[in-house]
């Protein structure tokens, strides 16, 4: 029976990620966790001689969340831009995922048109070790670039 090899699985550790904002590439050396999803919209849709509703895709939805360390006022700024200025901000989030030790490569993955929902303007926390922030952003295309290959598995 075949498996997969434990070194085949990806390090969390072991991925990049970059923000293209106005132009300028954003090295995101202080981002913890990025997950971005698509979710497909779907309508019910009831026929006759079905009891039972149907499910249409119709389009879908980018959603996704970015927690980072508390070391950069970027987003803040971005938000205040919207707050005082009106100028909301759309950038590009790409990911790397590339585990050295693993066979199957890398995968890079492009977010496009990200927008935050909210962003952490003030905080402090007298209990915590480390603070860190959580940002809520949509998105609305996505590409990958390199996509990983397959794995070599045991015998």
């Amino acid at each position: 029976m075949k498996f997969l090899h434990a070194k085949d699985t990806i390090s969390g550790q072991e991925a990049r990620a970059y923000a293209t904002i106005n132009g300028q590439v954003e090295e995101m050396f202080y981002a913890k966790k990025i997950e971005a999803k698509a979710k497909k919209t779907k309508k019910g849709i009831k026929t006759l001689n079905k009891r039972g509703t149907q499910n249409k895709a119709t389009g879908w939805e980018g959603t996704g969340s970015l927690t980072i360390y508390y070391v950069t006022s970027l987003f803040r700024k971005m938000m205040l831009e919207y707050i005082k200025n009106g100028k909301d901000t759309y950038f590009d989030l790409q990911v790397v995922n590339e585990d050295p030790t693993s066979s199957i490569g890398k995968q890079t993955v492009i977010i496009k048109n990200v927008n935050l929902d909210e962003v952490t303007l003030a905080a402090f926390d007298v209990d915590a070790e480390v603070l860190e922030e959580e940002i809520s952003f949509t998105f609305d295309d996505a590409d990958i670039l390199d996509e990983f290959g397959k794995p070599v598995l045991g015998e």
